[in-house]
């Protein structure tokens, strides 16, 4: 049997087998991924006390983006107790899953799948992951917080869900493509409500930005050395810190002129052991081993 590092296809379903229960995350590409290192780690520490998961095991599967729908059926015959979802597919997936929690329905997109006899509900976890990262690394709250939320995609969207749905004092988002920030912020006004809600060029900040106010990256800037910094953190008014959802590499140029600004600053790796927690708690209806998964995600990062 393949051991939860390797890298599964679809193809591969027919000669494979896992006796018990399996959880998977599906993305494309999908080698990179540290879900597998981070998740067993916590089963592992779950069956120390309860040995009904000493059969759980996660793997990976890398499915491209037009064999997603196949993938689902699949997998869902196969008796998966739980999928996670990444790039690309965490939109794509929306329209294939029968049932949506609540909570993730306005983002429009699910990165965790529980399966139903009938077929999978989806949820998202990113924005709860979040939250608590920016708690645990930066010592802030969403709620009652203006924020600087830069980018206009999927990560931001459901970024910006979360905070309107904390409550935050006030909400700037800053995208270069005017068209896709005034979609969003079309979307966003029914969830903002009273909530002060504005869209900005970060290449022009606004005179009127608040002061004190959480900066959040939510594009993919950042990621490769030669990416240009998402915004110039000198053109803002004083930050009360700068979170990165990047985590590879640890140190994006955002977070390095946040440090050399004298700005707190985390980057994204909080957030993904948090989202991830959160997931494995849907799948086992249980609290879960944070700190395993902590230690593993860390560990699997510096290999």
């Amino acid at each position: 049997m393949d051991s939860p590092d390797t890298v599964l296809t679809l193809d591969r379903l027919g000669h494979w087998k896992h006796e018990g229960h399996k959880l998977a995350v599906l993305g494309h590409p999908i080698k990179h991924s540290i879900s597998p290192a981070m998740h067993n780690a916590a089963l592992t520490e779950l069956a120390k006390t309860d040995t009904r998961f000493l059969d759980w095991k996660y793997f990976r599967f890398d499915v491209p983006p037009d064999d997603l729908p196949t993938a689902l059926a699949r997998l869902h015959d196969e008796d998966f107790t739980g999928l996670n979802l990444t790039v690309p597919h965490k939109v794509i997936a929306f329209g294939h899953v029968g049932e949506i929690d609540k909570a993730a329905q306005p983002i429009g997109a699910v990165n965790t799948l529980l399966r139903t006899p009938s077929g999978w509900r989806g949820y998202n976890t990113d924005g709860y992951g979040l939250a608590t990262a920016i708690k645990e690394t930066l010592g802030r709250e969403l709620t009652d917080s203006p924020l600087i939320l830069l980018g206009a995609g999927g990560a931001a969207r459901g970024a910006a869900v979360e905070c309107l749905q904390r409550t935050c004092a006030s909400l700037w988002i800053a995208n270069r493509t005017r068209f896709n920030l005034d979609a969003l912020l079309i979307d966003l006004a029914p969830i903002a409500g009273k909530i002060p809600l504005h869209g900005f060029d970060p290449q022009n900040p606004p005179a009127d930005l608040p002061a004190d106010a959480l900066v959040i990256n939510a594009t993919s800037a950042g990621m490769k050395p030669a990416d240009a910094q998402p915004i110039d953190l000198t053109q803002l008014p004083k930050p009360a810190g700068v979170f990165d959802m990047i985590y590879n590499p640890p140190e994006t140029r955002l977070l390095a002129q946040a440090r050399t600004l004298g700005l707190p600053a985390a980057n994204g790796l909080s957030m993904l052991i948090h989202q991830g927690a959160r997931a494995l708690e849907i799948w086992t209806g249980g609290p879960v081993p944070v700190e395993a998964m902590r230690t593993a995600a860390t560990a699997a990062l510096g290999r």
